[in-house]
């Protein structure tokens, strides 16, 4: 074997930043408060600090083009002139304020008219990336689309790092997949027609980086890890020998992530690539199949390092398992790399001065496991010896993992192992139950309600900040809570919404909150992950055995409830939901750990109903994104996740009316779960699909009341009532009018009292509008 490391290789980093400069940046840059050069030279110093620690952790294959302003295939989209004609782009390079249109909107006002005199314009629809937690702006593409290289920001920032000393691997969303995730509009079309005309683009942007002394590039096709037709293979081979043919000297790195080649395998592995890159932490079961098969003298990229999780790599294993791979294939043929971009993980293990020490021994974020690389990379040949110590620290971390009394709560697993069929059931059915439940509450014909946060003002998150310093008593950060819960139900009750919210001015978060009261979670202070644009998360980590040890929200909506005689939601978070945005134990199913997570859940909302509620909300925002991405698979995780949900709302009598809310959701392909939820009360997101998403309920019938959204909280800007009320005429053609609801999109914690109140005014006017044409 070779006396060399082992190449190694990153697909991709966190763009954030360590103290998040990325955020506050662009929100500077956002509100006015400083230029587009400032944004710029702080993302230019954030991409050199990102290839400088790379580089001095040993990587050998460095990317480039794996920052974003926003995100990726927004860039993407821009890079190849898929720009919507509403944003009154004519042609040339795109401006930033085309861009962050097409991200966030533009209000329709002379204040906000953008560079080319356009005013209103609406942003891009926006969805999940596979089924991870970060979003995508989804391009739209018409018939008859054209393209064209608008931008060269890949060969930018290839010369960038160059003129640093530092040689990268271009990273590409690839044209299959790109074309994969657009939306058609303007007519039912498939966007693989479209293939011929966009591969120039992708040929020219191709030979800039040759002549800019690119070697390599890296490809992301993670459109191979899902249910490909002939067709679709059939434009992945077409598409990548018209590429290799085009630029014969530029060697081509194609990366798959996020499941199993399976039956694409073939495909990919004849594609005129000269390296492929699979994930083997999400299907480590085809490491044999694609080493067997492959071409000789291809590169094979092998995931070991998991991208999309914080757990501590069992390097020994890891080593023993790829040993006969290299020794069959050659060292010089395989790279050792994380399974995806390391876009998923928090940045720097080391910012955390406050976990438990055991925790954190456990744990490792992207920084560390650049370092397991390094270690790997030299387990190999004449350089084993010097990560021999550090092969063993890793072991004994998993050991003492397995063994801590701080994972296993053997009260927790009888009880979830004890669970039956009985504990899932309601008592009646839905018909009976929604007479009871009109009587009790006596509510108008489009009842209004919110999702549920309100705006987190900076006085809200400041007094919340001096209370986790001490600065602030904790009855002083009570009684400026009650205030804002009192303010919020005032307004409520003057806004004329017919169903409140406390607005959640407690919660920093709609798992955190619940995940810092639930034991076997564990909570960071500088873990942030990109979620969208400039908003950032700190996902919990489930470390152990999951329980409640107290009430958690009772309290707060007594409280609420005492100001008011209107009906206000009790709101939980549920239990797969918490699952999906966390960081979740490795060492048990993750269908396991979602029946914990139900049982605690559950009790909440017993005692929520025992204390008074009414209506109790269960949101599943994040129950789609955790569907897996082959359809062989659902049913298994559809079974356990609906038999969670539940498992949560099934302890309550017919009175009490349970909510639920869901985000970002194609609802057609599993319509028949969400029916088997038993929710009274469903409300998605629907407002940028202009109603399309109702399409499903419509044509299965579904016999439960939904309040589809009539208005896009992602964005700023504020809908008209007639924009309103014409979504709900458009939504009464797919619903009864007895099942309608009226609400926003989604929570508006993200959002300014300023939007938040002129927008929920408009939207009671339109709902108001829509009982007088009844």
């Amino acid at each position: 074997m070779s006396q060399d490391a082992i190449t190694t290789a990153t697909l991709g980093v966190p763009r954030i930043g360590r103290k998040r400069e990325l955020k506050f940046a662009l929100e500077s840059c956002w509100s006015g408060k400083s230029d587009e050069t400032a944004l710029l030279d702080t993302a230019q110093k954030l991409r050199a600090e990102n290839w400088k620690e790379q580089q001095a952790h040993g990587i050998a294959r460095i990317p480039s083009n794996d920052f974003s302003l926003y995100d990726h295939v927004l860039d993407t989209a821009v890079m190849v002139g898929a720009i919507p004609a509403r944003y009154g782009w004519d042609g040339g390079p795109v401006s930033l304020d085309t861009y962050f249109a097409m991200a966030r909107g533009r209000q329709g006002d002379d204040a906000a008219r953008g560079c080319c005199g356009v005013t209103g314009a609406s942003a891009l629809e926006m969805t999940k990336w596979f089924d991870t937690n970060y979003h995508y702006m989804v391009p739209e593409l018409t018939a008859d689309q054209t393209f064209a290289l608008t931008s060269k920001k890949p060969v930018e920032h290839f010369l960038e790092a160059k003129a640093l000393g530092i040689h990268t691997r271009p990273v590409l969303l690839g044209p299959v997949t790109f074309l994969k995730l657009a939306k058609p509009v303007g007519g039912d079309f498939d966007t693989q027609a479209l293939l011929p005309t966009l591969l120039p683009v992708y040929e020219q942007l191709l030979k800039a980086l040759a002549k800019a002394g690119a070697d390599w590039v890296q490809v992301d096709e993670p459109c191979l890890v899902l249910d490909l037709d002939a067709a679709e293979q059939q434009a992945l081979v077409s598409a990548y020998a018209q590429l290799g043919e085009a630029v014969p000297g530029l060697k081509i790195m194609l990366a798959t992530y996020f499941g199993a080649l399976g039956d694409n395998l073939d495909c990919a592995l004849n594609l005129a690539v000269d390296g492929l890159h699979v994930d083997l932490i999400r299907a480590p079961e085809q490491l044999d199949a694609v080493a067997a098969t492959a071409r000789k003298g291809q590169v094979l990229s092998l995931g070991i390092l998991d991208g999309r999780n914080i757990w501590r790599a069992d390097l020994a294993a890891i080593r023993d398992r790829i040993a006969p791979v290299i020794e069959a294939r050659g060292a010089n043929l395989i790279e050792l790399a994380p399974s995806c971009s390391m876009l998923h993980v928090p940045i720097d293990l080391e910012l955390e001065t406050q976990l438990d020490a055991d925790l954190k021994s456990w744990l490792a974020f992207a920084s560390q496991k650049m370092g397991e690389l390094s270690v790997l990379g030299r387990a190999f040949g004449g350089r084993a010896p010097e990560v021999a110590d550090a092969l063993s620290d890793a072991s004994r971390a998993i050991a003492a993992r397995a063994a801590s009394s701080k994972v296993n709560d053997p009260a927790v697993q009888a009880r979830a192992a004890a669970v039956d069929a009985s504990q899932m059931q309601r008592k009646n059915a839905y018909t009976v139950r929604a007479a009871t439940q009109h009587a009790r509450l006596r509510l108008p014909a489009f009842p209004t309600t919110t999702i549920g946060s309100f705006p987190q003002t900076s006085e809200v998150r400041k007094a919340r900040a001096a209370n986790a310093r001490g600065d602030l008593s904790d009855a002083d950060y009570k009684s400026f809570i009650e205030r804002e819960t009192e303010g919020a139900i005032r307004w409520q009750e003057g806004a004329g919404l017919d169903v409140l919210v406390h607005g959640e001015f407690e919660r920093n978060d709609m798992v955190q909150y619940f995940g810092e009261k639930l034991s076997g979670f564990a909570f960071t202070k500088h873990a942030w992950v990109q979620s969208y644009g400039s908003r950032y998360v700190r996902p919990p980590i489930i470390f152990g055995d999951v329980s409640r040890p107290e009430p958690m929200t009772v309290a707060w909506w007594k409280y609420a409830q005492s100001l008011t005689e209107k009906p206000v939601k009790g709101m939980l978070t549920g239990p797969v939901t918490i699952l999906n945005w966390s960081f979740v134990r490795n060492d048990m199913t993750r269908a396991d750990v979602c029946c914990q997570i139900a049982l605690a859940i559950r009790d909440e909302v017993i005692d929520l109903e025992e204390a008074g509620a009414a209506i109790i909300q269960i949101d599943e925002a994040a129950l789609r994104e955790g569907l897996p991405l082959r359809k062989s698979d659902w049913k298994s995780y559809l079974d356990w996740a609906i038999r969670s949900f539940r498992l949560t709302a099934s302890g309550v009598g017919d009175k009490t009316q349970i909510h639920t809310h869901m985000c970002y959701s194609e609802f057609n392909d599993i319509i028949d779960a969400i029916a088997a939820m038993d929710a009274d009360v469903i409300s998605i997101e629907t407002s940028r699909s202009r109603m399309e998403l109702l399409d499903a309920f419509k044509s299965f019938r579904y016999p439960n009341e939904i309040g589809p959204g009539v208005y896009d909280i992602h964005s700023p800007r504020v809908p008209g009532v007639d924009e309103m009320a014409d979504l709900l005429v458009h939504a009464r053609k797919r619903l009864s009018d007895d099942q309608l609801w009226v609400n926003p999109d989604c929570g508006l914690k993200t959002r300014k009292w300023d939007e938040v109140k002129p927008a929920i005014a408009n939207m009671v006017a339109a709902a108001r509008s829509l009982r007088q044409r009844a």
